[in-house]
């Protein structure tokens, strides 16, 4: 976990004493304590308040987003429970087009007359707007799909798992890397619930449940006599699944190269914590890398960062035209490269899919914030640029018919826009596994699990670091190594990519808390990849002063 993240999470977890919660062994149902539940029948009666007003106001186009999004935190340090905190956010956006302007205005009143008062203050706002409006949004079509649904298919709802049964967990969690040395652990779990019912004026009336689980947590090692210290993370990624991520089983654990244990369809949190005060003690013991060129070979755990800031966000078509300039950046991949149709991104093996139907990723949705159903589509194809990311307002100007259904607001209270879906790269055609990857490096180092990291505003020049490093030497792993970090810009990186491991070894990593826009907004997105090696890459010590 970084340092951020966990200042974030803890500070939630500060205000545990002023939410309602029942008996300490039983879940409690928030949705129930604080807001009443409202039925598909009543939300979509309160969804036509917004059109009709809207229509009858003069919008040429209208979308409603009613939303209860709860989320629970569980986080515990050494022998303590630190907070348990249960939070919820419910209330009505509505999203207008009115002389050809985008108007917005969002209520916590989810009544008939607090749904018409946000539609007409949003077509006032749009009407206004206008004035300074060059030329008219555009949308392109998309389907009417009448009364739909989606849920996420999970198979043990975390919010109907007791509370008692989440700590004790974690404390166990936590004892074993005690029992193992470890000078301090924190660990959490965090759920996440978001029930989004939209309807638009194009038709269409849709139901969602989506579902996320994030268990984590840190272990830190100190070294009294020598002052040194060393963090290691957990190897969990945060899913789009239930409870039962939690189980973990004995099938869903792989044995990587220098006798790391990894996880995919379920994690197990009492062994890995178990092994990481271990590798702690490792990693202060470790040898301090020698700068130079080395061939990389790159587990998902820690690729995941990298292909989420080289890869996915300079593919975004709204950093592409500067519409994030002033906040988050603009982007290398400049229009005139993807109209060249043969810009060399990577290598020929290099190929990177957007998707937002991949299940247990973060992004799976059955539809997007403007009821855009969703799809899985190319952005790099043998090594070439031949997409981007577009939501509907977006599609035309770079002449696609429809949008790519990756448009998404963190809540109600917020409008929706561009997000980044799912962007995973493919596994290699031949069937490679890490071990025989490794067996053909003669000077190289195996990172696992991202660190800190660095690139600059066009998502060009970067610098990435990692939690551990192996030594290769003549093709077997020598040893641990520490003080590694890599420097490349990314076209030269993805181009020095020589060989992905087979769908075998395919795993999905990701983030919880991706920002973006002015003001800032939250995502949640998974990327997905098997281990890859780079060669000739350039490695810092970053353990080194002048």
């Amino acid at each position: 976990m970084k340092r951020r993240d966990f200042i974030q999470l803890a500070g939630m977890s500060a205000g545990a004493a002023m939410l309602p919660m029942g008996a300490f062994g039983q879940p409690v149902d928030l949705a129930f304590l604080l807001t009443p539940r409202l039925d598909t029948t009543q939300k979509k009666q309160l969804a036509d308040v917004a059109l009709n007003t809207a229509k009858s106001l003069g919008a040429t186009y209208t979308d409603v987003r009613i939303g209860r999004y709860l989320n629970q935190f569980v986080t515990t340090r050494e022998r303590k429970v630190q907070g348990i905190v249960n939070t919820e956010s419910f209330g009505a956006g509505v999203r207008v087009i009115a002389n050809g302007t985008w108007g917005f205005a969002a209520s916590n009143d989810v009544t008939a007359d607090g749904i018409k008062k946000i539609t007409e203050r949003a077509v006032a706002i749009a009407k206004a707007n206008s004035k300074f409006q060059k030329e008219p949004v555009k949308l392109v079509p998309v389907a009417a799909y009448g009364e739909v649904s989606w849920k996420t298919p999970i198979k043990k709802n975390g919010f109907e798992v007791a509370v008692k049964d989440k700590v004790d967990l974690l404390l166990n969690a936590n004892a074993r890397a005690m029992e193992k040395g470890a000078t301090f652990v924190n660990s959490l779990i965090f759920l996440v619930n978001e029930q989004k019912y939209f309807a638009s004026s194009d038709g269409s009336y849709i139901d969602q449940d989506i579902h996320r689980t994030w268990p984590n947590f840190s272990v830190s090692m100190v070294d009294r006599a020598s002052g040194q210290f060393k963090n290691r993370s957990a190897f969990s990624a945060p899913v789009g699944m239930g409870y039962e991520y939690l189980d973990g089983k004995t099938e869903d654990k792989i044995q990587g190269p220098g006798g790391i244990i990894l996880y995919n369809k379920s994690y197990d949190i009492v062994e890995d914590a178990a092994m990481a005060a271990e590798q702690a003690k490792q990693m202060i013991a470790a040898k301090s890398v020698e700068p130079g060129k080395y061939d990389l070979v790159l587990e998902p755990s820690h690729l995941w960062l990298t292909i989420h800031e080289s890869v996915g966000h300079p593919t975004e078509l709204d950093r592409v035209l500067g519409y994030e300039a002033n906040f988050a950046g603009t982007s290398f991949l400049t229009k005139d490269k993807w109209e060249s149709k043969k810009f060399q991104f990577g290598s020929k093996i290099v190929n990177f899919d957007a998707d937002k139907t991949e299940v247990g990723s973060l992004g799976a949705v059955g539809y997007d914030d403007e009821g855009v159903k969703c799809k899985r589509w190319h952005l790099i194809k043998d090594g070439v640029l031949v997409d981007y990311q577009a939501i509907r307002d977006q599609a035309h100007i770079i002449g696609l018919k429809e949008s790519h259904g990756c448009c998404y607001s963190q809540s109600w209270s917020d409008v929706q826009f561009q997000r980044m879906p799912n962007v995973s790269l493919q596994p290699g055609k031949d069937q490679v596994t890490p071990e025989q990857m490794i067996s053909g490096v003669e000077k190289g180092i195996y990172i696992v699990k991202d660190g800190s990291f660095s690139i600059d505003q066009q998502r060009y020049n970067f610098q990435f670091g990692g939690v551990l490093f192996f030594e290769i030497k003549n093709g077997k792993i020598e040893g641990m190594l520490k003080d590694v970090a890599y420097q490349a810009n990314t076209q030269e990186f993805w181009n020095s990519c020589v060989q992905i491991c087979d769908e075998r070894d395919y795993r999905l990593n990701g983030a919880f808390n991706d920002g973006k826009g002015q003001p800032s907004q939250s995502n949640a997105v998974s990327h997905g990849s098997a281990t890859a090696r780079f060669n000739g890459v350039n490695v810092i010590n970053t353990g080194r002063t002048l």
